[in-house]
């Protein structure tokens, strides 16, 4: 079993609760991250922006994005400005967010990766 897994979400995620549920019946102990309760760690964001990129992570799919106001989401063209987003609005932050460890980071739930991994 992986030691030192952590998953940053939401609670009310309905694709987090998923995740949650799919690494219980594996087994697999995981640190839980709640975006809401704990904000977006600084220093975690850079890491995910090097590592996967402000493109993966910036869910334009999401609700959060869609009410965004035109020109708030015009702004969001490169990693400076989707960072400074992802701060003030995480649930902007496509879920889950899963570091594996230090190295290997994901973004959203796939049980076919996923189980590679563990």
């Amino acid at each position: 079993m992986n030691q030192g897994i952590t998953l940053y979400g939401i609670t009310n995620c309905d694709t987090v609760r998923r995740a949650r549920a799919w690494l219980t019946e594996q087994q697999v102990a995981v640190h839980f991250h709640d975006f809401n309760k704990r904000g977006v760690p600084e220093e975690r964001l850079d890491h995910w922006l090097t590592t996967v990129g402000w493109e993966k992570l910036v869910n334009r799919q999401g609700s959060t994005w869609r009410k965004l106001q035109p020109q708030a989401q015009a702004v969001v063209r490169e990693s400076f400005s989707a960072r400074s987003l992802m701060l003030s609005q995480p649930s902007v932050i496509k879920r889950p967010v899963v570091e594996w460890d230090a190295q290997h980071v994901t973004v959203g739930f796939d049980a076919a990766d996923w189980a590679t991994r563990i």
